[in-house]
This record gives C-alpha cells, structure tokens and sequence, in this order.
C-alpha cells in the first residue's frame, strides 16, 4: 500500500472560536486503514520512530499496531485523561492544544510522521495536552500498555521516547517565547513552516480564523501578518489557501522563533535515531 496525501484541508470548527468550548469526545471511532501483512513493515517506515527501531523490537511491536485514518477535527484525547492508546502519525499532523476555563484554546506543540503522541502514557501519566487533529492522514495506533512494556525491556526505544520527551519539552519553550517576544508574522511563518516540514508540501489550506486560534491572538491580526507576508512576497493566500513561494525567505523572516526550535528539535532526536 502506498500512503499519500495530496491535499490538506482545514476550516474553523466552532469548538475553536474564543469564547466557545471545546468539544469532548471520550470514544472516537476510527476507520482502519487498509494494510496488508506484507505491507505492513514497510508502512512502518513513514514514522520515523518506528523507522529508527532494531529489527528485534520492531518485530515486538508489530502485532500490535493498527493503521488507522484520522480525520481533520478528531479530538484523540483531552488535557489530563488516562491514556489507553498512543499514535505514531505518519501522514497525519496533530496539534497539541491548552485548553482555557473559557474554551480559549493555545497550541503548545505540533506532531507529525517525527514523533509519538502519548508520550507521558510510558510513565503512567495522564495527558499533557488536548490532541486535535490539523491535518487528516494516517497513523499507527498502538495500546499505551503494551508501549510501556516495550519501553521497560529498555534498547532502542526507550533511549528514543526518553530524547523524544526532551524535544517536546524544547519545542513547548520556544512555543512560550516566540509568543512573549516575536511579532505575529514571525509567529505566522513559524506555525505555516511547522505544518509544511511534517506535510513535505509547499500548499496548506486554512482558515485565518483557525490561526488566530492556534496562536492565540486577534483574527484581525493574522489578516495583517499575512497580508505583509504575501506583500514580501513569502507567500501566497488567496481563498483560505497558503501558498509558500519563497522558503528561505519564510525562514528568514521567522528568525530565531523558527531556526533555532528546529536546530534543538533535530539535534536532540538526530542522535538518538541513528541506526
């Protein structure tokens, strides 16, 4: 089976908008992806965690995994719930959401084929934040259970949870700074980049009234950062859809908000998932 995505599509969901409440979906209902046993190994490569692991605790770990879709607005789990399953996207990206008493929600993190959400199941925790899907794709879903056993018999994967665990924590920091001390575009072009790094694409379609929500500010001020970015002609945004047109120049203009998460992130997960 070949996994691709070809189109990304996001619109505002009234469980976002300032002011409303976040929707709570204790049971979701997922549809497998279609998976053949021979398949299934190679499908395993587009997670990079999952890549990056032995032969021998890959193996462990097979019989386990299930294929799943995750459509665009799932809510996975809400902020302090007890997690019976853990995800391993591979076309999928997720964010990780605060949500607010008020229903104001501020993303803290971003997942995608990189990484593992459920990572504070290995150590009986609950959830560290509300996991709503951005961008519909495919992950592999797995029993907290039987990860935590995995990461008890050590190797391979607990050194890379352990590292993985200290790259979030980096990534939620410089998410706290670039919101204090950066402008709005700068926060823009970091969050556009964030998605189009885990999509391999240059074309996402959201709503300025889903950014405003992400990042936490006015939707007003999002249709000013864009309308600079496209002047400079970073981007283009035209009918709900962004177009990145010149990559260097985004990153630039996201400046250390952007470089040096993405320097610390890499570098931290770099070692750790060599083979």
């Amino acid at each position: 089976m070949n996994i691709t995505q070809t189109q990304v599509s996001m619109t505002a969901h009234p469980s976002l908008i300032p002011g409303g409440t976040l929707h709570r979906r204790y049971s979701v209902d997922y549809a497998p992806a279609a998976a053949t046993d021979v398949g299934l190994l190679d499908e395993t490569m587009q997670n990079d965690i999952l890549a990056a692991l032995p032969e021998d605790e890959l193996a462990f770990l097979l019989p386990h995994l299930e294929l799943v879709h995750l459509p665009f607005d799932k809510e996975l789990y809400e902020y302090g719930a007890k997690l019976s399953h853990v995800y391993f996207p591979t076309t999928a990206v997720v964010a990780l959401l605060y949500v607010l008493a008020d229903g104001d929600v501020t993303e803290i993190g971003v997942t995608g084929h990189e990484g593992l959400l459920g990572i504070s199941a290995v150590m009986g925790e609950r959830a560290l934040g509300t996991a709503m899907v951005q961008c519909a794709g495919d992950a592999y879903k797995l029993k907290a259970s039987v990860l935590k056993e995995a990461y008890a018999r050590g190797g391979k994967l607990q050194q890379i949870l352990m590292r993985y665990t200290q790259a979030l924590f980096a990534q939620m920091a410089q998410n706290s700074v670039c919101g204090r001390h950066y402008s709005i575009d700068q926060q823009l072009s970091r969050w556009l980049l964030d998605r189009l790094d885990r999509l391999h694409c240059n074309e996402i379609k959201v709503t300025q009234e889903m950014i405003a929500n992400m990042l936490g500010v006015r939707r007003e001020s999002v249709t000013e950062a864009a309308g600079k970015l496209q002047h400079e002609g970073l981007i283009q945004y035209k009918r709900g859809n962004i177009t990145m047109l010149d990559r260097e120049g985004l990153e630039m203009h996201a400046g250390e908000c952007y470089r040096v998460s993405k320097q610390e992130f890499d570098q931290i997960l770099s070692t750790a998932m060599a083979r």
